[in-house]
């Protein structure tokens, strides 16, 4: 709610809706509350002001009747509002801010020499219908002083800007009604000198000279006599700035916010180019950035001159071409043929708005830069005009920081202290309003106004109605996409409106599937779309694959005409059955040489794919969802995006329910990748058995996960089942998928010929089919196979190769795995700096994907590469981090490794019974998850542990028995030489 005294008693919302307050004693009743703003005034003064000396015979109630009555007023223009009218002890107050009264905001305006601006609220005499009241004189006559106070520091102003001529033209008439102001005569003189008319100037000093001596005794003050001085003696200090060139330019009424940039580049293409239009969709800012960048426009020393043409008709214009012309030439106040009177003048003429007058406007311009060599022409359009030598300049939104910077600004300019209060907090949420904005100004600024009635977070809540949101007064966002759609054919409002189902935006296969329907050709689609590009209600990225998007706004606005057609079922039925159809091509690809191609380009439609199956799940289309979540298994395990397929397949399986016949292989298939995923994520669920029938794949994804989840036997039998059909059917993808799963499980049985074996012959067969990621997958099974053999050379470089080829097509699961074999490579040559800053680096990019697994594993190698330090504390931290993480998920291979390490922790602080303890711990679960190689390790720490206690004997046997299990490169001797010492220092026999 805002207030006006500045000129007749007003009220206005904060959407500049005009407030009727009724009956004359309410009105006096507001007028006397804001000349007393901010302050309580007794009831005793309101009842003397409002009756005027005369008041009724229940005075009181009278005017707790007429206060009832002023806040009913505010309250009905704007909820809310009745709490600016506040009782106090004793009296009442209005309780705005002085953002909200306009003589509050003239006097800050003032203070801070804005005079321009602050005269700009004037709309008459202050208090004007209560000026001569007993309670509002002293106000009314201290404004008007202030007005005349701020008219002298304008003129001022506008001297030092050169504008002496029309000054000294304009000011007799403000001297006539305040002839003894001699700061106004100063400025008259001053001005009359710079035109060059020195006696005048003379003139003027001797009248104003006379008038004070004969009605008030005086002589001129000090500073108007040494301006006569100066005068006389034709003073060089006197000389101001030369005449600025004519323009009809708007002043504006606020700063441009986050346009800096923009305004230097579109400068720099006005001196370069004669024709610069500045394009892009509704509320993107066009016409004030045109403003901004005209101003000051030093090789226009004919003016910069502004023609808004949006009212102008357009089947007129294009009727007559001689519309335009003449619109242009009232804009410019020129009389006759506008060519030849632009012929020798060095203009800059802004064409605002010239989207519908697009073919007469493109004939004019080419004719007049034709006819006016000094003519430049600054257009904004929501398409180009299209004509040679045209500069185009598509206008984008604002980014993140200047988009945050408008909205606080626009809330401050009439919420006081808002930006001073705001918060980080405030900031992201802010953020991610101006987000689904657009980062549009004109959205940005609508929704500002919202903030002080409904504030930011019920605006941030209601923006999916944003156009009744955003929709009162004269600026309104639904009339600027109202403009933009009445300047379509019928067959780009049907594309416009079927495109808008599409989430994240579309290629032009999409847009022909959803598009082409009644009235629009398939063949038709493309060039529909390519208008709408040019119209800018379609973002076009050039980068690959051509792609098409539509902001949040123009989408949600084209929903609501597509819903208005009828439309909307079934548009969004076609969005469906393409991206479908896109997720099942996709599956036939990811296994092979154009896996990369097609991982990005799912990743690209990855806002469509999620509005599919949303659409299937909520319309109970169960047995779709699955068999779309089916195909896009795959991807999403290769992104690692466990979680997100977990939800999809779980809520796919709720909506479909049981099914039987041709649907139970769906549902069998996303029982399985259930569980898989489960496993990957250490959640606990419910085993799942396979039936007899499951395909050769769905086995084999089990039995990868059962793996992965330390359940080696069940793995074991799935994957060989697997394998048998793999080979039978010819699968090499298949095959060497089988290959790379029993490769690791015979790594970890110790049987490390048949690993070799299966390792290699599984990256042959990957490499066959041009699989990458089972590439890489092979290539660190290989790479451990060589750290065993104690060949860290031949390690690191498999395990870079296989790193390379999962960032390039950035299968970041893995990449966390092959980081963090990197850094046992590291630690194991005794670098722990560049072991740390490997495990480092895996923890950061799993914890970026989250992915658990990779998390944890992290934390286990920067805990050992600690522990191997000596920084007991760092060790024991990371490694009681991936302990209780292990209990959580069951995953008792992975336990019993860092029990293992737990305990050597504690032997190597000498704490016998707790390292023996968690060896021992350790030891059962490595022997029930059938691990020898974490059998071994665990063994070798229970030998540390009895010999701290002295059983030096047994701890020898438990050595030798580690070592017949796994032997031990030289490396990775550091805890049995230490416990080897530790035996022969006491005597016994050393287990070596």
């Amino acid at each position: 709610m805002r207030f006006g005294v500045l000129g007749p008693l007003a009220v206005w919302t904060d959407t500049g809706e005009e407030v009727a307050v009724p009956g004359a004693k309410v009105r006096a009743l507001l007028a006397d509350l804001l000349v007393h703003h901010g302050r309580t005034v007794p009831a005793g003064t309101l009842i003397e002001d409002v009756w005027e000396g005369a008041p009724p015979a229940q005075a009181t109630g009278a005017l707790q009747s007429k206060v009832a009555q002023l806040r009913g007023a505010l309250e009905r223009a704007e909820p809310g509002a009745r709490a600016l009218v506040e009782t106090a002890p004793h009296g009442y107050r209005l309780r705005a801010e002085p953002s909200q009264v306009d003589a509050a905001v003239f006097a800050d305006l003032l203070a801070s020499a804005r005079y321009e601006e602050a005269l700009a609220l004037w709309r008459g005499p202050a208090f004007a219908e209560y000026a001569g009241t007993p309670f509002a004189r002293a106000a009314a006559e201290r404004l008007e002083e202030q007005r005349v106070t701020a008219f002298e520091g304008l003129a001022e102003q506008r001297v030092e800007r050169g504008e002496h001529r029309a000054l000294a033209d304009e000011l007799p008439a403000m001297l006539a009604a305040h002839p003894l102001r001699e700061r106004l005569h100063a400025v008259r003189i001053r001005a009359l000198y710079l035109d060059g008319r020195q006696a005048e100037a003379l003139e003027a000093y001797r009248e104003i000279r006379e008038r004070l001596a004969e009605e008030l005794g005086v002589d001129p003050g000090p500073e108007l006599a040494a301006l006569h001085q100066a005068v006389l003696r034709q003073d060089p200090a006197l000389a101001g700035p030369p005449e600025p060139p004519a323009t009809n330019l708007p002043v504006p009424l606020t700063a441009l916010v986050g346009r800096e940039e923009a305004v230097s580049e579109v400068r720099e293409l006005l001196r370069a180019h004669r024709l610069v239009t500045l394009t892009g969709p509704a509320g993107v800012g066009k016409t004030r950035l045109a403003l901004e960048a005209a101003a000051s426009r030093a090789d226009a020393a004919d003016g910069a001159w502004l023609v808004e043409l949006a009212g102008v008709d357009a089947a007129g214009a294009r009727a007559d071409p001689a519309v335009l012309a003449e619109r242009i030439a009232a804009a410019l106040g020129v009389r006759g043929a506008l060519s030849e009177a632009l012929r020798g003048r060095r203009t800059l003429l802004i064409l605002d708005t010239v989207e519908h007058l697009a073919a007469p406007a493109s004939r004019l311009v080419v004719a007049l830069l034709g006819a006016a060599p000094g003519l430049r022409v600054l257009a904004t359009g929501r398409e180009p005009l299209a004509v040679p030598g045209e500069r185009l300049w598509p206008v984008p939104p604002l980014g993140r920081e200047a988009a945050v910077r408008l909205f606080r600004e626009r809330v401050a300019d009439a919420f006081s202290g808002f930006a001073a209060e705001a918060g980080d907090g405030d900031t992201e949420e802010i953020a991610a309003l101006c987000r689904r904005l657009d980062g549009l100004p004109l959205a940005i600024e609508l929704a500002a106004a919202r903030v002080r009635t409904l504030g930011l977070g019920e605006v941030a809540a209601r923006l999916d109605d944003r156009f009744r949101l955003l929709g009162s007064g004269a600026r309104t966002l639904r009339a600027a996409f109202d403009w933009s759609w009445d300047l379509l054919d019928d067959r780009e409002r049907a594309v416009l409106g079927r495109l808008s189902v599409c989430a994240g935006g579309f290629d032009l296969a999409a847009a022909e599937a959803i598009a082409a329907g009644e009235g629009v050709a398939a063949g038709e689609v493309a060039g529909a779309v390519a208008a709408l590009a040019d119209r800018s209600l379609l973002s076009v990225d050039g980068s690959g694959t051509r792609r098409f998007g539509m902001l949040e706004s123009v989408a949600a606005y084209a929903r609501e005409r597509l819903a208005e057609a009828g439309e909307a079922e079934e548009c969004a039925d076609r969005h469906a059955r393409h991206f479908a159809g896109v997720a099942a091509e996709a599956d036939r690809h990811l296994r092979g040489p154009a896996q990369r191609e097609w991982l990005r380009r799912l990743d690209t439609e990855t806002g469509n794919l999620r509005a599919v199956l949303d659409r299937l799940l909520d319309r109970d289309a169960g047995q779709r969802a699955l068999r779309m979540c089916g195909a896009l298994g795959w991807y999403w395990f290769l992104r690692g995006r466990y979680r997100e397929a977990h939800r999809a397949f779980g809520r796919a399986l709720g909506a479909a329910g049981p099914a039987g016949g041709a649907e139970s292989g769906a549902r069998s298939g996303a029982l399985v990748w259930r569980a898989a995923l489960e496993a990957w994520e250490r959640m606990p669920a419910d085993p799942v058995e396979p039936p007899d029938e499951l395909p050769a794949r769905e086995r084999w994804l089990l039995g990868l996960a059962r793996a992965d989840g330390g359940d080696l036997p069940a793995a074991i039998a799935l994957v060989n089942a697997a394998l048998e059909e793999f080979r039978r059917a010819g699968d090499r993808w298949g095959t060497a998928a089988a290959l790379s799963v029993l490769g690791w499980e015979s790594l970890r049985l110790g049987d490390l010929p048949a690993a070799r074996r299966e390792g290699e012959e599984a990256l042959a067969l990957f490499r066959e089919t041009g699989d990458r990621w089972g590439g890489s997958r092979a290539l660190r099974l290989l790479g451990v196979l060589a750290e065993v053999d104690g060949d860290y050379g031949r390690a690191g470089r498999l395990h870079r190769e296989g790193l390379a080829s999962a960032e390039e097509l950035e299968l970041w699961p893995v990449v966390v795995e092959e980081i963090s074999q990197l850094g046992r490579l590291a630690a194991l040559a005794g670098d722990h700096a560049a072991a740390d800053a490997h495990y480092e680096r895996a923890l950061r990019v799993a914890r970026e994907g989250s992915f658990h697994h990779g998390v944890v594993h992290a934390r286990v190698g920067l805990g050992a590469s600690a522990r191997r330090q000596g920084r007991l504390e760092a060790a024991e931290e990371h490694l009681r981090a991936a302990e209780e993480a292990h209990r959580a998920d069951g995953y008792r291979s992975g336990l019993a490794y860092v029990l293992a390490e737990l305990g050597f922790v504690a032997e190597l602080r000498g704490d016998a019974a707790t390292a023996r303890a968690r060896h021992e711990e350790s030891l059962a679960l490595a022997r029930d998850a059938a691990d020898p190689r974490t059998v071994a390790l665990a063994t070798e720490g229970l030998a540390g542990a009895l010999s701290l206690e002295g059983d030096t004997g047994t701890a020898a046997r438990l050595l030798a028995e580690a070592s017949a299990i796994r032997p031990l490169p030289p490396a990775e001797r550091g805890d049995v030489d230490r416990i080897a010492a530790r035996l022969a220092a006491a005597g016994g026999p050393s287990g070596r």
